[in-house]
This record gives C-alpha cells, structure tokens and sequence, in this order.
C-alpha cells in the first residue's frame, strides 16, 4: 500500500491559485485579456470600434426580436452580470459568514466557504446559484438560514434544492416582477376579431402578454385556497365572449363550489354543481367528442369549421378534486375514466377541458399528467409545484411554494415555456364581480350571424 503524503498546512502560491482561478472562468479572463490585445495591436480607437459595434449589434437585436434575444442572449448576459456583481468574490462570503454558513478547516484554522460553480438566470427575477460545499458542511446547514441570507443579501426570498451530494442550488427571487392587480381583459365587439388559439389572460415577468389557446389545449390549473385560480378560466371566458355570444362556442360547466362560475349559469350549454349531476354532464360531453369523431370517420375530415353547428366545446371543472377524491366513490370512477377519455381525445374533435385543483396529487387527480398546459399558482407544499410543472421545475426557479399567502398575490404563479422549458413567472388578469357580470350581460345580447372559423385537429 502507498504510503499517503501528508496535507502541508501552507497554501498554494497567489500566482498558481491565479492560475486555478483563470482555468475556472476562462471567458471571463479571456475577454478583457482579448480587447487588451486588441487595444495593443489595433489602436484603442479600432477596439473602441469593434467594442461600439458589437453592443449596437445586441442592442438591434434586443429591440428587432425579443423572442430570441429572451431565449439566446438575455439569460448568459443576466447571469454572467450577476455572477460577478452579486455572488462571487468577498461580498458573497461576508453574506455567508455573517449566516454562518461556513466550516474552520481545524488544520489550518481557515475559514472555508462554500465555492459557486455555476450561475443561472432563467428569468430577470430568478437566479440558481450552485455551490460546491467545503468538506464537513452539508445542506442541512442551510435549512434554518434561509431567511436570514435572503435578508442579508437583500433578496425577496431564498429557496434550497440538492443537485448532487456535495453540491446545492440556492433559487434566489431578487423582486417580485408584480406589485400591481392587472385589469380585466377587454371585451372584442365581434367573433372575427378572436383568436381562439391566442387569447390574452395577463402578463408575464418579462412584461410581455401571457396568452392561452383553448384550440386542441387542455389546461390544469393548480392553487391553494385564495390563490386566484378562477381568475384565469375568467379572463379566458373574456376574450371568448364573441364567440360565446355568437354560438360559436359551448361551454360546459361543473361547478361543485356554486361560486364565480354560478353567474355563468344562464349562458353555459350545460351546467350543473351536483356531483351526480356533473358526471351526467361530462358523460354528455363524451357523447358529443364520439359524435364527431363519427362525423370525422365518415367524411375523413382531419379539421372542423367552427360554426354553430360544430361548435368548439369547452368543458371547466371547478375543484376536480371534490369530484374525483372526496365524493362517491362509484361516481368517482366514472368521472375519473369520462375525464381521461375527454383530455386524452378531445384535442381533434375541438372539446377542451379546463380544470381547477387545489391539491394536485396524483391521489387526487389521476388524471393530471394527460393536461398538456399546467399552471401552477401558490400552492402549499414543495412537492406540488414538481407533480403541476414537472420535475425539477422548482429547482429552476419556479417558487410557487414561497409566494405569499395574501390578496396581493393572487393570480400569480408559474408555467413552463414551451420552447425552453424553463419556468416563467406570470399573473392572470383580475375579473372582478362587477366585469363578470357586464360579460355575461354582453353574452346574453343574443345571437347574429358570425364567421366561420377553422380549427385544424392537429
């Protein structure tokens, strides 16, 4: 056996702990090496130049197309930025000194602290910073300090998620992108004027519009009590209101709380709050999926032209939990096998179901990965927000388990961008009881001839 040869108590030279350091970041010293080089052998004015143009260029960019400077740039820029003015180097270790959050090598006496190895910015209010933990520390030592180093780094809030033994993620929220309510949505006068498949329901933390479809889309939305579920569904309703008016769309709905959705009583297709009464419902809005996936066997047609004699059908079930977890058990399994075949079918034949859950297990709702579009609120365990978002959604930033339980808060929450599949925080829009009430009355107006619209089954 090899004999092991003892740790020296000195540390490595300034110059070779340079060397380690610059291995670590090789952009971030190869950058300013480069326009040094640059400056040296071009000119300063050259390099003035090149610098000038390279930021027009991102500039251009950021204003000519948000979608891929958001995707592309913005979040290497976000991170590489704060990276270095927020968390590395002595201002990230007095926060944790100050916390406590660091070990004595009892050798040398040193102190060491935990070393960041990677930072994410997914979104403006959102960093993932992960850190390599110095021997003899675990994540425990985090768990009662949260609080303490969000304050000290003047942060919103701090959560803790393990990457791997030996390293963990620090999901910092920096502000809260929403102070203010948003408005309800406006109403469009005409059914030529919608957009089923693009229909504006609140805004997003990059300022921009959040949009749903209700085109071969089955939405979950999941939230705690006073989280602002229902505010989505009736912003949605908003933007479909034409179409509502026009005949052109068919609503469904179950509604065992008897709350918000009861106004909507009179201008539903259907709507019931009996549990035996609402699987009746659903059962009826299996029958008319078959009938027009008959229709569809018959012709071979692979789209329906939304008109009053094909309507597209959309089915709200307001706490699927009371109907498929906490009622009969025999109506329960009916539901629960009606439910499946409605969100597993329902896309081509244009019947789309939205459904609302306070408790989102798969105990409760067995039916909840076959929604294609999840939404989660504020909800009040950690495991949620992975069983609504997918997993590892939290640990990339999608906190809906640490928004605050108030009034100010409600409607906001988190979903995934499809493209990126990284959490995006959002607010739905607020309907208040009087706007509610002016839809309904502008629904109510009656009936005129609209245009046909198409909606491809795709």
């Amino acid at each position: 056996m090899k004999n092991r040869i003892p740790k020296s108590d000195r540390r490595a030279g300034f110059e070779f702990r340079g060397l380690k350091w610059t291995a670590r970041h090789p952009g971030s010293v190869l950058m300013p090496a480069g326009l040094a080089a640059s400056g040296l052998e071009l000119g300063w004015t050259a390099t003035g130049g090149i610098v000038g143009g390279t930021t027009l260029g991102l500039c251009t960019w950021y204003r000519a197309h948000p979608d891929t400077f958001d995707h592309y740039a913005a979040p290497r820029i976000r991170a590489w930025r704060r990276r270095w003015s927020k968390y590395c180097g002595p201002k990230l270790n007095k926060a944790l000194q100050a916390c406590d959050l660091y070990v004595t090598n009892r050798r040398t006496g040193r102190a060491e602290f935990p070393r960041v190895v990677r930072v994410q910015s997914f979104s403006p209010s959102v960093d993932t910073v992960t850190l390599l933990l110095p021997p003899g520390m675990g994540r425990r030592a985090f768990n009662d300090k949260l609080e303490d180093l969000a304050d000290t780094l003047r942060v919103e809030r701090i959560a803790l998620e393990r990457v791997k033994p030996g390293q963990v993620s620090l999901i910092i929220e920096r502000r809260e992108p929403f102070t203010e309510t948003i408005p309800a949505p406006d109403m469009p006068e005409e059914s030529g004027a919608v957009d089923p498949g693009d229909i504006y329901v609140g805004d997003t933390e990059y300022g921009t519009d959040w949009r749903l479809s209700v085109l071969g889309k089955h939405t979950f939305i999941a939230g705690a009590t006073g989280a602002g579920k229902n505010s989505i569904p009736l912003s949605l309703l908003r933007g479909l209101a034409p179409l509502i008016r026009d005949g052109l769309v068919r609503l469904w709905i179950c509604d065992p709380k008897q709350m918000e959705f009861r106004k909507l009583q009179g201008v539903a297709h259907r709507y019931e709050h009996d549990e035996a009464a609402c699987a009746e419902l659903v059962r009826e809005f299996i029958e008319d999926l078959r009938r027009v996936q008959r229709d569809f066997a018959a012709t071979g047609k692979r789209k329906i032209t939304m008109s009053r004699e094909t309507p597209l059908n959309l089915l709200i079930v307001d706490e699927i939990g009371a109907l498929l977890a906490y009622g009969d058990g025999t109506i329960a399994r009916t539901l629960r096998k009606d439910l499946a075949i409605a969100v597993s079918q329902g896309r081509a034949t244009g019947h789309a179901t939205m459904a609302l859950v306070q408790e989102p297990t798969k105990d409760t709702v067995p039916v909840r990965d076959l929604f294609p579009v999840r939404i989660c609120l504020r909800v009040t365990s950690q495991s949620h927000v992975d069983m609504v978002l997918g997993d590892g959604a939290r640990l990339r930033g999608a906190l809906a388990d640490e928004i605050p339980e108030s009034e100010d808060t409600a409607g906001i929450g988190f979903v995934i961008r499809p493209r990126s599949r990284v959490p995006q925080r959002v607010r739905a829009a607020y309907v208040s009881d009087r706007e509610l009430d002016e839809m309904v009355a502008f629904i109510l107006r009656g009936y005129h001839a609209g245009p046909a619209l198409s909606v491809v089954a795709v």
